[in-house]
């Protein structure tokens, strides 16, 4: 059986992919290049790494966690401006390839999970990977962050994460479920945290981030 050319895959990726959606910060792009998507999935999901599509984890145990689809995932990053030194929570962060390309980026970096099993297997991968580098939290930071990333798509805004952003933080989720998804950036300034949409995208959805059901009398 021949054995699949993942760095191949991965090229293809970023020129037919991320470079044709523009995704043009050249960090950001030397970063998925350079980190082995294939490594943050199941073993019997790898060759579906580097297709147009989240790739799920519930092989892992998380029936609700994916990888998001590498345009999706590069253009939320991109949106971040990450620089060497600044803080990063990567959120429902899975098992942990958001982390990884933001440590790649030169970010100080906390992944959290709230699956354990989920949150075991990133540690093994990110442990191996960066030897430590990235701090893997058991619960939620309460410190501040220069940007967080969502790994999935909230029905109402996060305000559990925006209270987290330091002075100009930048944090980014997608909003919505399904095809009505937007990304959304936000900004602390001053206290205040506003938000624009910049493109639309789908993700799985965050149950912490559901929407209550509204009784009606």
């Amino acid at each position: 059986m021949m054995m699949t050319d993942f760095a191949a895959l991965r090229r293809n990726m970023v020129d037919c992919q991320l470079r044709t959606y523009d995704v043009t910060d050249r960090a950001v792009l030397a970063a998925m290049d350079s980190v082995p998507r294939e490594d943050f999935v199941p073993e019997a999901r790898k060759p579906l790494a580097y297709l147009d599509q989240p790739v799920a984890l519930d092989q892992f145990g998380a029936a609700d966690r994916a990888l998001l689809a590498p345009m999706t995932c590069g253009r939320m990053l991109q949106s971040l401006d990450v620089q060497p030194g600044q803080s990063f929570l990567d959120y429902a962060a899975g098992t942990g390839y958001t982390a990884a390309l933001a440590a790649e980026l030169g970010a100080s970096v906390t992944a959290f999970e709230a699956d354990p099993a989920l949150r075991s297997v990133m540690w093994q991968i990110l442990t191996n990977r960066a030897g430590g580098a990235i701090t893997v939290a058991e619960g939620l930071p309460s410190a501040r962050f220069d940007h967080i990333f969502v790994n999935g798509a909230c029905a109402v805004p996060p305000e559990s994460l925006t209270a987290l952003l330091s002075e100009r933080g930048r944090l980014v989720f997608i909003k919505g479920i399904g095809r009505a998804g937007k990304v959304m950036l936000y900004q602390n300034a001053g206290g205040a945290v506003s938000g624009r949409a910049i493109f639309d995208a789908a993700g799985p959805a965050l149950a912490e981030f559901a929407r209550i059901p509204a009784f009606i009398l």
